[in-house]
This record gives C-alpha cells, sequence and structure tokens, in this order.
C-alpha cells in the first residue's frame, strides 16, 4: 500500500490519463473503496459514518453517470485480497461503465458532480480508480 491514501484524482495527472483512454469506446471504471469510521471534511469530523458520506456522493453522482449514457454494471462488498499485499483490504468494489472517455471528462466537469466529491473524499480512507477497456 502506499505511504500516504490516495482518495482523489491528481488533477495535474488527469487530462494526461484521459488522454492515453482511447476515444469513442466505452470504458469501464473499477473502483476500489475503503471508507472511514467517520466522515471527515475539511472542518471536521461528521457526525455520521464514511459510508454514508459516500451515500450522499452516490446521490448525486450515479444520477450523472446515468445523465451521460453511463451505467452501474456491479456493486458487491470486497472479501478477501487473494492476489494483493498483505493487509490490503478493500470495502466496496463497483464497476461503472461510461460509453466513452469523453462522457466521463463531461461527468467530471460537471459543477454539481464537483460539489458532491467533498462527500467522496470525506468518505474515503483510500481508493482505487482503474479505468478498462472491455475486450
Amino acid at each position: 500500500m502506499s505511504e500516504k491514501p490516495v482518495i482523489d484524482p491528481n488533477p495535474q495527472r488527469l487530462p494526461e490519463i484521459l488522454a492515453s483512454l482511447p476515444d469513442d469506446t466505452p470504458i469501464v471504471m473499477l473502483n476500489l473503496l475503503r471508507f472511514n469510521d467517520t466522515a471527515r471534511y475539511k472542518d471536521g469530523e461528521a457526525d455520521y459514518s464514511g459510508r454514508e458520506a459516500y451515500q450522499k456522493y452516490s446521490d448525486v453522482a450515479f444520477g450523472k453517470v446515468r445523465g451521460v449514457g453511463g451505467e452501474m454494471v456491479w456493486k458487491g462488498k470486497a472479501l478477501a485480497g487473494v492476489i494483493a499485499p498483505e493487509g490490503e483490504k478493500w470495502d466496496d468494489v463497483l464497476l461503472v461503465r461510461y460509453p466513452s472517455k469523453q462522457a466521463f471528462a463531461s461527468m467530471l466537469a460537471d459543477p454539481e458532480y464537483r460539489e458532491a466529491t467533498q462527500h467522496r473524499t470525506a468518505a474515503l480512507q483510500e481508493a482505487r480508480l482503474v479505468a478498462m477497456q472491455e475486450g
């Protein structure tokens, strides 16, 4: 695992990463999520859990996913890392399909989506987001 927990995309690297993805083909995002016990906002801890904060994010985010033509493909609880560093543990795994990298980028730029990301950041202890191409 990394020394510093990774939660959000690096805004300096995001344009380069998006440019590396194929154009006009569906992209599936693998989300690995580890929740904080208590949501941690910039101004302090909330009186609800990280999972509850993630639900606040999801209430907006998955509407935006659908709005750009995407869909939740699969969601489940992570049980055990069979091939993983010892001690690495994730709470939830999501697969989200977007019709293209352009659709994904459009969602990221949406002001309402961007506002909701504060809940995602507060919710998560660590995360991974891996862009994949079916095939």
